[in-house]
């Protein structure tokens, strides 16, 4: 085969070579934009006597969380640092919010507030794990 023609059967297998790296690469980010939307997970939180209650929340990562917390008695905060959640729950009253769990790991929850020495014992734990 002449110098030419061989560089020309070269040219091609690293034509189709780029072209397979190609369509691999399209159906990869097909799958990954495939992936299920989030599940939508419900909790309900009651604040009374300075604690919670439920004291442990258990999710899946990636869950989209709609948290309700509702205040049996005096105001409260519902505080996750991690996910940079902290919303003030009236006395007598409740707030509801929504985060997307995406992270994996045990999280704790508790008041943030002062004007009761108590509130440091209204505590709790998110725990999200694998999907």
């Amino acid at each position: 085969m002449p110098a030419f023609a061989s560089q020309i059967a070269r040219r091609r297998w690293v034509v189709l070579g780029l072209a397979s790296a190609l369509v691999a690469l399209v159906f990869r980010s097909v799958a990954q934009g495939q992936e299920q939307a989030p599940t939508r997970r419900d909790v309900s939180v009651s604040a009374k006597d300075f604690r919670f209650s439920p004291a442990r929340i258990a999710v899946s990562r990636n869950d989209l969380v709609r948290v309700t917390v509702q205040s049996e008695d005096v105001a409260y905060s519902f505080t996750i640092d991690a996910y940079r959640v902290s919303k003030r729950v009236p006395a007598g009253g409740s707030v509801a919010f929504e985060f997307l769990a995406d992270r994996e790991g045990t999280f704790p929850f508790y008041s943030s507030l002062t004007s009761d020495a108590r509130h440091a014992e209204a505590r709790g734990e998110l725990v999200v794990g694998p999907r």
